[in-house]
């Protein structure tokens, strides 16, 4: 009983921290889930302009999770696309969850955002980038990265 109160009272001190009001710029719920290749990693073709997307908490990636067993399956597939800035390749961790957001697509109403540290060989500081399962938007890779070949 005293876990189930103790859970009841950070979820409402959770939501109760969050406007509800997104802080999100980048979602678009109109945006087409990419299409997967044979090495079960996204096919992506653009790439940002905005040194903001992905670096920034309210520039997310957005790699919308929904029809997936499993919340970080298109986390992984999208950081699997990646490469270092001349194309070598990454290593990857989630380091924290931070940023709450309000958002229509869980119950409680509230989101999280998943920041990942990207290295690669040369690298002079590893850099993180925000990553929202929860919403959608045309993936692109960020500025100062590249495709895998």
């Amino acid at each position: 009983m005293k876990n189930k109160l103790l859970i009841f009272a950070l979820l409402i001190l959770m939501c109760s921290c969050v406007s509800t009001k997104s802080t999100l710029k980048n979602v678009d719920e109109h945006a087409l889930i990419p299409k997967l290749n044979a090495n079960n990693t996204f096919v992506i073709t653009e790439f940002s302009k905005d040194p903001k997307y992905g670096y920034d908490k309210d520039y997310p990636i957005n790699v919308f999770y929904k029809n997936a067993k499993d919340e970080n399956i298109n986390q992984q597939r999208y950081l699997n696309a990646l490469a270092g800035p001349k194309g070598e390749k990454i290593t990857y961790k989630k380091i924290e969850t931070c940023c709450p957001f309000p958002t229509k697509n869980t119950e409680m109403g509230v989101g999280l955002l998943d920041v990942y540290e990207i290295t690669w060989e040369g690298q002079r500081e590893p850099v993180r980038l925000h990553l929202n399962y929860l919403e959608k938007s045309t993936l692109m890779v960020p500025v100062g990265l590249t495709l895998k070949k």
